[in-house]
């Protein structure tokens, strides 16, 4: 007998067509007790309904055999000797998830196969659609994780009816079971049923979130809120804050995961939990301390001591860590603008040593990396470079011209140019593809006309041909900026309206907000020196520090060989300034008593968010 009895698709979708589980591989089984982060409320709920086993089994034997059933399979056959009554479904479906999560992979896969092709198994599913109107709400929501986990098909009847029963009973829902519930739906994919559930959900928490008191409940239900929920029930669950001091290590970052799911930055509940971690950093696995900053990134969370505490432990373990695992925290780093300089200097000191064991891929991120952070390596530059060329070298037989050039481009924003891949780079038939009509991308004419530049300004000591990109007939507009009219008049004011010429723009590309003439004199010459002024965001500087990122550095770089001396105004900090004050803070920066000297960072045990 087949299975399209359970496994015909729900009617209420237009858009379900039939199927049936003969046809339907174990590559559509979805394994989410396993999956990363969910596996705290799953667990949970999976132990919860295995815990009530014991005290059932005191009552009836059905518990005890079911508790000694090791796989699927097992608790099926056992079916067939006690028959399974409407109070059983739940456990019978729970049992036989917690029971496959013990095997490995392979044991799981045959095991669900054997499952599905089980005879039993399509009478329990036939039960279980008959009997859901009669089963309690805690019943329902473990029914539902359990057999979805199990890999059944969300288009089938059976998990329509459920979701579908869900919908008419969920106000008898106690908190636990729709924390449970919220944690299923969450991972399915939208349709009617599962929409119609998820708004009744919100509708539903707007009164219940008062009564939650377990953390691990409130972020299953901030989950499932989702992004799209209304902004006053996204504020509702700022209760978490109230429960901070209940918060476990893993809590503190599943809330980092939390917040971004709902898509809610509360910088209180955000600033504790940075310092519970930053204080119990060596507590967490790798993947957990990643998924913090990917949410930070998502959330537009900064934290330096947060950052700090999690750099300086990778460092201070770095031997534990693989190349994939720095080069993932790296570039997380990047994305947040922050430069771990401990950690940076100590996989370059790797890479020196054992650069053979950098992929293609590896080399590109590395590069992408230390570039865009604009990371000065100081007396280890010379080495670090050559490791980096020797194993670019070795790829170039098989580079895409793409890849290629990012290559080139990330060693030129680093002021470092080697021949041999300048060379193949710039042959014809190679631009030839990269300016591809109808193939070229914005991205690429821009690495190209940064590269242009690099070339003829940084002037590199390279055969006439590898000086710039030749035939390159494009121009890259520049960002359209406007010069600050308060920073502009406090300027003239000093130095004198005649020494001011404002917007100007260099090379097509480099927008300076004020270029100052002034005289020069020393005892050998006279002539006038150009100072140009311009302002920069935050963005434009690694996280907590006045260290220049790449476009900015490759900036200040190419004006300085162009003969201006460039001077950095900090905008926004002069808007909370007086007008005398500005003039003043104005007057320090043109005519400096003496030049600053590194890099300015903040201490780490200064704590800086924003």
């Amino acid at each position: 007998m087949g299975h399209s009895v359970v496994f015909r698709s729900f009617a209420v979708s237009s858009q379900l067509g039939r199927k049936s589980t003969q046809g339907h591989t174990l590559k559509q089984a979805r394994y989410y007790c396993q999956s990363g982060e969910d596996v705290q409320i799953k667990q949970t709920a999976a132990s919860t309904e295995t815990n009530e086993l014991p005290d059932k089994a005191e009552k009836a034997p059905f518990y005890t055999h079911l508790q000694n059933c090791l796989c699927p399979t097992d608790v099926l056959d056992m079916l067939k000797q006690f028959p399974a009554s409407q109070q059983h479904l739940s456990s019978i479906f729970s049992r036989m998830w917690e029971s496959s999560k013990r095997m490995t992979d392979e044991q799981r896969r045959c095991e669900l196969q054997l499952m599905f092709e089980h005879p039993v198994f399509e009478e329990v599913c036939e039960r279980a659609m008959t009997d859901a109107w009669r089963m309690r709400s805690d019943d329902l929501a473990y029914s539902l994780l359990a057999i979805f986990s199990l890999g059944v098909p969300q288009n089938t009847r059976l998990v329509q009816t459920l979701l579908r029963v869900m919908q008419e009973r969920l106000n008898q829902f106690d908190i636990r079971s729709l924390s449970v519930l919220a944690s299923c739906i969450r991972e399915m994919e939208n349709s009617r049923n599962v929409q119609a559930l998820t708004e009744a959900l919100r509708l539903l928490l707007k009164d219940r979130i008062p009564e939650i008191q377990s953390v691990v409940v409130l972020q299953s239900m901030m989950r499932a809120v989702g992004k799209n929920s209304p902004i006053l029930l996204k504020k509702q669950l700022t209760k978490a804050l109230s429960l901070a001091d209940e918060f476990s290590p893993p809590n503190t970052q599943y809330m980092f995961s939390s917040l971004a799911a709902v898509g809610l930055n509360f910088k209180p509940l955000l600033d504790v939990c940075s310092k519970k971690i930053a204080e119990n950093v060596h507590e967490f696995p790798f993947g957990r301390l990643l998924s913090v900053l990917k949410s930070c990134h998502e959330l537009h969370y900064r934290n330096y001591t947060l950052f700090s505490s999690i750099s300086e432990y990778v460092a201070n373990t770095f031997d534990m860590w693989s190349n994939k695992q720095v080069i993932l925290l790296l570039a997380t780093f990047e994305n947040l603008s922050f430069r771990p300089v401990v950690l940076l200097d100590a996989f370059a000191e790797r890479i020196i040593q054992r650069s053979n064991s950098l992929t293609l891929k590896d080399l590109l991120s590395v590069l992408k990396i230390f570039s865009l952070l604009n990371h000065d390596l100081k007396e280890k530059k010379t080495e670090f470079m050559a490791s980096v060329t020797m194993v670019l070298e070795s790829y170039l037989p098989k580079m895409p011209p793409t890849d290629l050039l990012k290559a080139v481009y990330y060693l030129g924003l680093l002021e470092h140019f080697p021949r041999t891949p300048l060379e193949k780079l710039l042959q014809k038939d190679t631009l030839d593809q990269l300016l591809q009509k109808g193939k070229q991308s914005d991205k690429i004419l821009r690495w190209l006309h940064t590269l242009d530049l690099c070339l003829r300004l940084d002037k590199p000591q390279l055969p006439p041909s590898l000086t710039s990109v030749p035939d390159l007939h494009i121009t890259v507009p520049a960002h359209e900026v406007k010069v600050n009219q308060e920073v502009l008049s406090a300027v003239r004011s000093i130095v004198g309206t005649d020494a001011v010429q404002d917007s100007v723009l260099e090379q097509s590309i480099y927008f300076i907000d004020c270029v100052i003439t002034l005289p020069h004199q020393t005892e050998e010459t006279s002539g006038l020196e150009a100072e140009e002024l311009f302002g920069s965001p935050p963005t434009s500087f690694c996280f907590g520090t006045t260290h220049p990122r790449a476009r900015l550095a490759i900036k200040l770089r190419h004006l300085e060989k162009l003969g201006y001396k460039p001077v950095l105004v900090p905008v926004l900090e002069l808007n909370s300034k007086t007008e005398e004050e500005t003039i003043e803070m104005l007057q320090k920066l043109i005519f400096p008593v003496q030049e600053p000297t590194g890099t300015q960072e903040i201490p780490n045990n200064s704590p800086k968010a924003e």
